[in-house]
């Protein structure tokens, strides 16, 4: 089963469709993207170009079966599609969060959420805290909380 995801112009997701294998085949009795696309065009009144191949196996940029990653993660409702980066991108959690075209990812502009440390790590086994940082889009900061409140 193929997976092909219907954009609009600007690049965003509206629909996420399966398609039979048998149904992108070429004259060679391969699979062929276009081919799908052209099935798709006919079938949904939707122009090919704006049918856009993806996989579910693949997620931030890693495939889950060992392969090739294909377009960076399998396209939901609501991703953007980068046409430059051949990238689906989900919605950007943050104003100023910025593309990782590395990793797949979106990352902060300060960097990772840092790590707990041996004691925090020690107090969540214990279950007396529940520590846990949330990204501060006003302080550009990531925030140590403890949602484990008594």
């Amino acid at each position: 089963m193929a997976h092909f995801a219907k954009i609009k112009e600007d690049g965003k997701v509206l629909a996420v469709l399966t398609l039979n294998n048998s149904d992108m085949l070429n004259a060679s009795g391969v699979e062929d993207e276009s081919v799908g696309q052209q099935y798709l065009e006919k079938h949904n009144n939707w122009p090919a170009k704006m049918w856009i191949q993806t996989t579910y196996n693949t997620k931030g940029g890693k495939h889950s079966k060992g392969k090739a990653p294909f377009r960076g993660n399998y396209a939901g409702i609501g991703y953007t599609w980068d046409q430059d980066n051949q990238i689906f991108w989900p919605a950007k959690p943050y104003a100023s969060w910025v593309k990782d075209i590395t990793n797949v990812s979106w990352k902060s502009p300060i960097g990772d959420v840092p790590a707990l440390t041996e004691e925090q790590n020690s107090q969540m086994t214990a279950r007396t805290h529940f520590w846990e940082y949330n990204w501060n889009e006003t302080n550009q900061s990531w925030d140590l909380v403890n949602l484990l409140v008594s």
